[in-house]
């Protein structure tokens, strides 16, 4: 996970390439908590946190969202009693992206804070 938090994301057009099975197999050992899921054909990383309560779902979900802004690279994020689910894929090239193995370590480390 330090290589993937190391990364910054860069900008992504209609015309990048998605991850190779060489990257993901790379990449997803770096976020074994992650989970490669398939929605409307297209691949997603995505992985559920669980918290104590509502309002530090909230927090959470907040820190997620500020980071995800300050790179360029949103997740889908649902909120709930005890627990945030995050799905990550990139929306301009309908699947998965070297940014979403990124963010997703990233939003591990912001996890870290809450646990």
């Amino acid at each position: 996970m330090e290589a993937l938090l190391q990364q910054t994301c860069v900008p992504c057009s209609g015309k990048s390439p998605p991850v190779t099975d060489a990257e993901i197999t790379e990449l997803k050992p770096q976020i074994p908590d992650w989970t490669i899921i398939e929605e409307n054909g297209e691949s997603h990383l995505q992985r559920v946190y669980k918290f104590r309560d509502f309002i530090t779902s909230l927090a959470f979900t907040q820190h997620v969202g500020e980071s995800a802004e300050k790179a360029g690279h949103h997740p889908a994020l649902l909120t709930e009693w005890g627990k945030v689910t995050v799905t990550w894929w990139t929306h301009a090239i309908n699947g998965l992206h070297r940014n979403d193995f990124i963010m997703a370590a990233k939003t591990d480390q912001i996890a870290k804070q809450f646990s």
